[in-house]
């Protein structure tokens, strides 16, 4: 089990990659790394909801992070350095993106609700089982935007932790023209982070409750954005 949690945070080999994709990634890993780095550092955060990671990391439980796709930048640097994994999808953009998580200090999975979905969720459930925090941008890797999707509440209902929703919501950025339309921060800005109740799925959960909890992670992160948003417009 080291062997496989010391591969979850290193760099994956690029040998199945043509020698110009190779390269596009290495591009793409140190640029956005860079990006995220300088923006991260220049914004000023303010955080709401931290009592309950507290609450969970006393109880001895393990976070199930929940986030929408387009809040990936940010949320990269506010959690950096805390051992959590996140699932990536396996392909090109994935590969680059596994890269830049690795550096702050993410682990990385390799799988999405189109491939490679069901292995990399065994995984998730075995990291978490010998203790890592998990992150899911729930509606990724391609959409819809701002629709949940069923991986955090499996996990949460096979391991027992709890999904813990969260935003963060920009003052000022610039948006990505992306399906995800995914917000980058303007340097000096200011940024909420707001982060919600804990959702906890029973092991013994049938289809209705689990999709009943989905429906839940779905309006709480809906309520979650309309705080930040409403929260931004009060400090134009």
């Amino acid at each position: 089990m080291t062997d496989q949690k010391d591969k979850i945070y290193q760099f994956a080999p690029l040998s199945g990659y043509t020698l110009k994709q190779r390269i596009l990634i290495r591009i793409a890993d140190l640029a956005f790394f860079l990006s995220i780095k300088i923006l991260g550092t220049l914004t000023r955060f303010e955080v709401r909801g931290a009592g309950h990671l507290a609450a969970i990391e006393k109880a001895g439980r393990f976070p199930i992070f929940t986030y929408w796709h387009d809040r990936v930048f940010l949320g990269t640097y506010f959690w950096r350095n805390r051992g959590i994994i996140a699932m990536t999808s396996k392909s090109f953009d994935g590969e680059y993106t596994a890269r830049v998580s690795q550096r702050f200090g993410f682990g990385a999975i390799r799988g999405s609700s189109t491939r490679g979905g069901s292995r990399a969720l065994i995984g998730m459930i075995r990291s978490m089982r010998a203790g890592s925090a998990m992150a899911f941008a729930t509606d990724g890797p391609k959409g819809p935007r701002y629709k949940a999707k069923l991986g955090p509440v499996i996990l949460a209902k096979k391991t027992g932790n709890p999904i813990l929703p969260f935003i963060i919501e920009p003052q000022k950025y610039w948006t990505i023209n992306s399906w995800d339309k995914m917000q980058i921060p303007m340097p000096f800005s200011r940024a909420l982070t707001i982060i919600g109740e804990p959702i906890y799925v029973a092991g013994n959960a049938d289809g209705v409750e689990v999709e009943l909890k989905l429906q839940l992670v779905q309006r709480s992160l809906d309520d979650l954005t309309r705080q930040g948003r409403e929260w931004r417009e009060q400090n134009d």
